[in-house]
C-alpha cells in the first residue's frame, strides 16, 4: 500500500555517457540535467514499486525541478526521494539531487500508477 513518507535513494558514478556533452544537452563534460532527471524519476519509481499490486506500475508526468551546479565526469551523484502526496494514481515526490561538494537540484516529480498491460496496449494501439 502507498503511504506517505516513502523514501528513496539511488547513487550513480557522473561517466562520459552522462554529461551534458555526450547527449547533445550542452557543450561541458558535466552531469547532464536529462541525466539528473532520470536519475530522479529512477529513483521515485524504484521507491513504490514494492509497494505497488501486482501488474502496476507508475510512469512520470511530470517534473518541476531546478540543477543549480555542475558536477564533473568521476564524481558522485545520488537522489533522494520521498512521497508526500498520494491523491488515488498520482503520487507527488519531492526530490533532492547531491554530488560529493553537496547539493545540485531539488524540486517536486509527480508519477501515476498504472495497469501496465493496459498501458502498453493503449501505447501500442496508436500505430494502427
Amino acid at each position: 500500500m502507498l503511504q506517505l513518507g516513502i523514501k528513496g535513494r539511488r547513487e550513480e558514478v557522473v561517466v562520459e555517457e552522462k554529461t551534458a556533452a555526450h547527449i547533445g544537452s550542452g557543450l561541458v563534460r558535466v552531469f547532464a540535467t536529462p541525466m539528473m532527471i532520470a536519475l530522479i524519476e529512477q529513483t521515485c519509481n524504484e521507491s513504490v514499486v514494492p509497494h505497488l499490486e501486482a501488474g502496476q506500475g507508475t510512469v512520470g508526468t511530470h517534473v518541476d525541478v531546478s540543477h543549480s551546479a555542475a558536477t564533473p565526469v568521476g564524481m558522485r551523484v545520488w537522489c533522494e526521494s520521498e512521497l508526500v502526496e498520494v491523491d488515488r494514481r498520482r503520487l507527488v515526490f519531492a526530490v533532492k539531487a547531491y554530488d560529493e561538494c553537496g547539493l545540485i537540484g531539488e524540486g517536486r516529480h509527480e508519477r501515476f500508477v498504472i495497469d501496465t498491460q493496459k498501458f502498453t496496449a493503449k501505447a501500442e494501439g496508436k500505430k494502427a
